[in-house]
């Protein structure tokens, strides 16, 4: 399956961040990720709970349908609010912050209407399971 095009991507020093249809992605990049890697993986206690949490709190891959709103803070920071996790600030220029923010809030409901429908397909898809097993044991299960 080819890769999707990204809509928009911002290249910082310390990281990237690309826009897709469905998932903005913060990519760390060159010291600073290699800094993270390295002291992970000399202190395996590290790379346990350390490693565990910046995926719990610090998502790096998000969902549009999961961010509530985007706004930018502090001339130049994007805030993220996040619901179902901490917020996410992306410190960037006052012209990066623009773009992405107008970006994500044209993206945002239409992957929000896509989440939804798809829990409602969820939902239906097991409804549908219900029944037919409910009909399946009414007809092969002899009534005594």
């Amino acid at each position: 399956m080819p890769e999707a095009t990204a809509v928009l991507e911002i290249d910082n020093p310390l990281f990237t961040v690309k826009l897709y249809e469905d998932v903005l992605r913060i990519d760390v990049k060159g010291s600073l990720k290699n800094e993270i890697e390295e002291a992970l993986e000399n202190k395996p206690v590290l790379k346990e709970t350390i490693g565990a949490l910046l995926g719990i709190f610090a998502p790096l891959h998000i969902r549009l349908g999961h961010i509530g709103s985007a706004r930018i803070i502090n001339s130049g920071k994007v805030k993220l609010i996040l619901p179902l996790h901490r917020d996410v600030v992306i410190p960037l220029n006052p012209e990066e912050a623009k773009k992405l923010v107008d970006k994500l809030n044209t993206l945002i409901p239409a992957a929000k209407r896509k989440e939804l429908v798809r829990g409602i397909m969820m939902i239906a898809a097991t409804v549908i399971v219900t029944i037919a097993i409910v009909i399946a044991v009414i007809v092969l299960v002899p009534v005594v």
